[in-house]
């Protein structure tokens, strides 16, 4: 996430570096003395690698065909336990579709601290190429390879990806090739790629609302068809019933919010802001309507952004992966790895062009964004979710130069003046 080196701006590429390196350096050096441990426990007794577990357990599942058990918490904590004595008590809300716990069969045929490594393995190799990927196809920041690579690995959201043993990565892969498939407008293939993230429906919501919006039919045909042969893997393989299932949980999620969102302070969406920064006093209908709302207004802008096709692609994009964030209706601080690109896009963007108010204020929004997860735990006590106010105002920011982009544009069509944006 470096920043241009305009000598009126501090964010400038040393200072960043310094910030990461310090960042990298206290993160990892504390995991790693967390995790260096005999067992598969660490010092503060949590399991290694933590939601790995339930990914194991799936795919010891799957590998049984026990497709009756893919929703039943009871049944895989039995197993989890099993599998990984040292895991017993554990439990998890299975809400994954079907298909991924066949995906994860071939690591469930390994014992758990030799999995859990591959997958951590895996994860960092993903990442790290989605990172290097948008980094080469961003030409102000070539310069700032060293620099990129030290946020790179100092990002909050990645150490989350690797303490959790989620599956973020893949959701990063899949924005970062439906990026590239888009500037080279492919967008049935596009929609292929978003069809994927069907593992995380969460994350696709706002996607799907802005190419409906546009009038993006063979994205959306893409994603749709895309989706539909990755549940049908899940049929497939166990018959229809567990797909029932699936969407009978899906259906009854509010209902269970409290097993899936434990710790509302590492969540980082509209809904959760609401829930937290409202007294419980006021039920649970009031924060739901105004996050309803505020969505709203946040799909508005970034729907905006993309039916002004003079606009940048990389910024159009950056918005639609902050309104992803914003928008979804559970989404964890390892989830926020899917904003790599955006960092990326929107800091070539600033540092191509002079510092203006709107350069200088996205740049700053850009470094909040990215530290302020760090103050989650805060908000236990402040109910104030920082960094989705900073998302807000960065997706602001962008529709408000989007629109200046546009009006230039249509005023130098007018009189026949090519533009430099």
């Amino acid at each position: 996430m470096p920043f241009p080196d305009h000598r009126d701006s501090w964010l400038t590429a040393r200072r960043l570096r310094a910030h990461g390196t310090i960042l990298a350096f206290c993160l990892w050096s504390m995991y790693i003395w967390n995790v260096a441990t005999p067992g598969l426990r660490d010092r503060n007794g949590n399991l290694k690698g933590t939601d790995f577990l339930h990914l194991y357990t799936l795919g010891s599942l799957a590998i049984a065909h026990r497709g009756t058990d893919l929703y039943d918490m009871n049944a895989q904590a039995a197993l989890a336990a099993k599998l990984v004595p040292e895991a017993a008590g554990i439990r998890y809300l299975p809400l994954y579709p079907p298909h991924v716990s066949v995906f994860f069969a071939s690591l469930a045929h390994l014992p758990y601290i030799w999995a859990l490594a591959l997958w951590w393995g895996c994860s960092a190799v993903i990442y790290a190429i989605c990172w290097y990927s948008v980094w080469r196809s961003c030409p102000n920041l070539h310069q700032h390879g060293a620099t990129i690579a030290i946020l790179a690995a100092a990002f909050p959201a990645f150490f989350n990806l690797i303490a959790w043993g989620q599956t973020s990565a893949a959701a990063l892969a899949c924005f970062t090739m439906m990026y590239f498939l888009l500037r080279d407008r492919q967008a049935f293939l596009a929609g292929l790629v978003l069809g994927c993230l069907i593992f995380k429906p969460q994350l696709g919501v706002a996607a799907a609302f802005v190419f409906i919006a546009i009038g993006a039919w063979k994205t959306v045909a893409g994603a749709v068809l895309a989706a539909s042969a990755q549940l049908f893997v899940g049929v497939l393989y166990y018959g229809i019933e567990p797909f029932r299932q699936w969407f009978r949980v899906l259906r009854n999620v509010q209902g269970v919010l409290p097993l899936l969102e434990p710790r509302l302070y590492q969540t980082h969406s509209l809904r959760t802001f609401w829930t937290m920064l409202l007294p419980q006093a006021a039920g649970p209908i009031l924060p739901f309507v105004l996050y309803l709302v505020s969505a709203g207004g946040v799909l508005a802008m970034t729907i905006a952004c993309w039916k002004r096709r003079d606009v940048p692609l990389p910024l159009r994009y950056s918005a639609l992966l902050l309104s992803s964030v914003l928008v979804a209706p559970h989404l964890t601080v390892y989830d926020l790895v899917i904003l790599a690109p955006a960092f990326l896009l929107l800091a070539d963007w600033v540092t191509g062009h002079a510092l203006t108010a709107s350069t200088r204020h996205l740049g700053t929004l850009l470094y909040l964004i990215y530290m302020l997860p760090l103050l989650g735990p805060f908000t236990r006590w402040t109910h104030v979710q920082l960094s989705v106010i900073a998302m807000v105002l960065a997706v602001y920011v962008i529709w408000s130069i989007s629109g200046v982009i546009d009006s230039s544009a249509a005023t130098g069509r007018s009189k026949g003046i090519a533009t430099a944006w």
